[in-house]
């Protein structure tokens, strides 16, 4: 099984691109923080950040061209992949990527007069393959 779960937030606007007939291509990454702690002999362990490349398509990249920004937190759920390619310098390149199949927003909408009366939401899911409008 290839599965990975993270949450974290989002280093940098998503870079879309489109391709045949309105397909799209989202780009972007995500940090994930490891909280540091304290041993018992009392050094400290501090915080880990780790850098995410994420991919999503067709719908999913749409979505995130209308509502994934920098700074906003993300629940991704997809699988790895790798690629290797030959960059133009003729240097062998080695690129590990989320293929996202599900995205939650986390972050909480900004309010707009058309939503300042509207019940807010506590999260919005939405996963590959829905072609409708993101349910909010």
């Amino acid at each position: 099984m290839n599965k990975v779960m993270l949450i974290g937030n989002v280093g940098k606007d998503p870079v879309i691109s489109y391709y045949d007939t309105d397909q799209a291509m989202a780009v972007f990454t995500l940090a994930t923080t490891e909280r540091g702690y304290t041993l018992q002999n009392g050094m400290q362990v501090p915080d880990r950040t780790d850098w995410h490349n994420i991919v999503l398509w067709k719908g999913l990249a749409k979505i995130a061209e209308k509502y994934v920004h920098k700074g906003d937190k993300l629940y991704i759920e997809g699988r790895l992949r790798y690629r290797i390619y030959d960059d133009k310098k003729g240097a062998r390149r080695y690129v590990t990527e989320i293929v996202g199949e599900n995205m939650e927003l986390l972050s909480p909408r900004p309010q707009t007069p058309e939503t300042s009366g509207a019940k807010p939401e506590e999260n919005r899911m939405v996963q590959q393959g829905q072609d409708d409008e993101i349910p909010f």
